[in-house]
């Protein structure tokens, strides 16, 4: 298994390059739902480039030293939205699928939740082969399964806390 390191130009122009792929598939949606943490930045830049409101809800299943063991996964109870109502035309999106788990559950969760969605695809920058689910769009397939050092991950270095600080 290698590493893939991912600039900050890189991982921009990926989720451009998804978001020209999604236009051309001409999928109408009304809504989007990013998977925070991973799909928050995805889920923000496709929010502004197709006008559309942006819903977050919060799921999880990695943990440990630099957040590499899979776990359990955990789904937060509801999505944080502007609007008065989710979308019948939702799409999905993360920065990446990995065992398949987290959006294979999400979107039966969203599915309960939800009865009026009618329509739900799923986005993500890189699928790996591992992955038991198949997203509907996707920039960079990967059959080695590679750990993917995003550019953000240099913040998981940085551990303040109000201890650290000197608070009247």
């Amino acid at each position: 298994m290698f590493d893939l390191d991912v600039s900050w130009d890189e991982y921009h122009q990926s989720i451009e390059q998804l978001a020209e792929r999604i236009y051309q598939s001409e999928y109408e949606f009304n809504q989007i739902v990013c998977l925070a943490r991973g799909g928050l930045r995805v889920g923000d830049i496709l929010s502004r480039i197709f006008d559309r409101p942006l819903a977050i809800l919060a799921a999880s299943s990695y943990s440990g030293n630099g957040d590499r063991q899979r776990g359990k996964l955990a789904i937060a109870s509801q999505i944080t939205m502007t609007t008065e109502r989710l979308g019948d035309r939702v799409l999905l999106v993360d920065d990446l699928v990995d065992s398949g788990v987290t959006l294979q559950q999400t979107t039966i969760w969203l599915r309960d939740l939800y009865p009026e969605i009618q329509a739900l695809k799923t986005a993500v920058l890189w699928y790996k082969a591992t992955s038991l689910y198949i997203p509907d769009y996707y920039i960079s397939y990967l059959p080695n399964n590679p750990w993917i050092h995003q550019p953000f991950e240099k913040y998981d270095n940085y551990k303040l806390s109000t201890a650290d600080r000197n608070c009247p």
